[in-house]
């Protein structure tokens, strides 16, 4: 039987530097007995010459379209948006499954092309805890924007955006530019930010309040579902924190955590809200004062505020690849724990880390609209 080949695909999104396969990694799996096909990549944390020696082999960028079917294709963000259809089984996260803006077009390209989508963002050990996630570095460079656009208001005026910024090199760098725009905020204020963090205990809220405590702030408040459940939103809290870091994993329809009337309260406070989870065109996103995604050029968008607001500006960020911002950090953390799920690709059909991942893919082509697969009602059912 021939070696389980993994093609390692570039990433398209401007600003993604992180990789789903590190050379780390990629070492790994070739001492395992995989093929492993690396595409160069111009926008990777990871220059092409960290794989020379790891017995992976550099492809041209974009050849996975020209694989052989059976090859199993590896990447990170969602593809680029085109119509042809899939057939290869693509390992990624496709955000497509929640009822996102446009899913059943990103989600109908697979069964058209009897491809098979194992998302990332799914796949689960026997507690039901994700195997691998990117949710701490979201939460900490979540937070980490926050506070520097609190302080770039105080110091340079509501109408002028925090300027775009780059990805770091090291964590210690990112804290060190955070520190330094905290002190120049506070001396303008008179005061530190008070932040709130919702869904604090996870993965993502754990990395927001790391950051928050890392920077210096005295007062941090934790929230998670005993604060959540005890009565339901929109908050006051909020309203009256300067920063509000919103990491929770949304699941399922909930109040709204701010609304654009709990804006108009004449003691607000709140002046940036960071919202981690980036549920911008779920229909259930429990902050609905905005409604496109930012990026790391652009990372701010402002809020229409009620009339008779206070004139304090409120800026969102809704940057859906956060953990970008510490590529190289994310991407070893996030590569090494899905590691033991990708020694499992050659037997995926057998692994039940995979056939899950598997199972819900055909169960949400079973509800594609009627029309947006031609016969995919055959072709699911055909699928192993």
């Amino acid at each position: 039987m021939s070696p389980t080949a993994l093609h390692v695909r570039a990433e398209t999104k401007p600003l993604e530097h992180r990789s789903a396969i590190t050379p780390t990694i990629a070492k790994k799996l070739v001492d395992a007995g995989y093929v492993v096909n690396v595409e160069k990549s111009p926008l990777s944390i990871f220059p092409d010459k960290e794989y020379e020696g790891t017995g992976a082999s550099l492809v041209p960028t974009g050849s996975w379209t020209d694989a052989p079917s059976e090859h199993i294709i590896v990447g990170l963000k969602e593809l680029p948006e085109e119509d042809f259809p899939l057939k290869h089984i693509h390992v990624q996260f496709a955000h497509c499954y929640k009822g996102q803006g446009g899913w059943d077009t990103v989600l109908g390209r697979f069964p058209r092309g009897k491809g098979t989508l194992l998302d990332l963002e799914f796949l689960e050990d026997e507690q039901g805890r994700r195997v691998a996630a990117f949710g701490y570095h979201a939460g900490f460079a979540g937070a980490a924007l926050a506070l520097m656009t609190w302080a770039w208001q105080l110091t340079h005026g509501k109408d002028e955006p925090l300027p775009g910024v780059t990805p770091y090199e090291n964590e210690g760098a990112l804290i060190k530019d955070v520190k330094d725009a905290v002190e120049k905020g506070k001396a303008k204020s008179g005061h530190l930010p008070r932040v709130l963090v919702i869904g604090a205990l996870g993965r993502c809220g754990k990395g927001a309040v790391d950051l928050c405590e890392k920077a210096g702030l005295e007062e941090i408040l934790k929230w998670d579902l005993p604060e959540t459940k005890a009565k339901p939103g929109p908050y006051q809290e909020i309203v009256e924190s300067d920063v509000f870091v919103n990491c929770i994993y949304l699941s399922a329809k909930i109040p709204p955590f701010i609304s654009p009337e709990s804006l108009s309260h004449s003691n607000r406070k709140l002046s940036v809200v960071c919202d981690v989870s980036c549920d911008t065109t779920n229909p259930h996103n429990p902050i609905p004062i905005y409604d496109i995604n930012t990026t790391f050029s652009s990372p701010t968008v402002p809020v229409k505020l009620p009339s008779g607001s206070t004139d304090l500006p409120l800026s969102v960020i809704s940057i859906d690849h956060l953990p970008s911002l510490l590529p190289r950090e994310a991407s070893e953390a996030f590569s090494a724990a899905l590691l033991p799920s990708l020694l499992q690709l050659n037997d995926w059909k057998n692994a039940r880390v995979w056939q899950q991942a598997d199972k819900l893919f055909k169960e949400k082509c079973a509800i594609l609209p009627e029309g947006t697969v031609d016969g995919h009602a055959e072709l699911v059912a055909g699928q192993s």
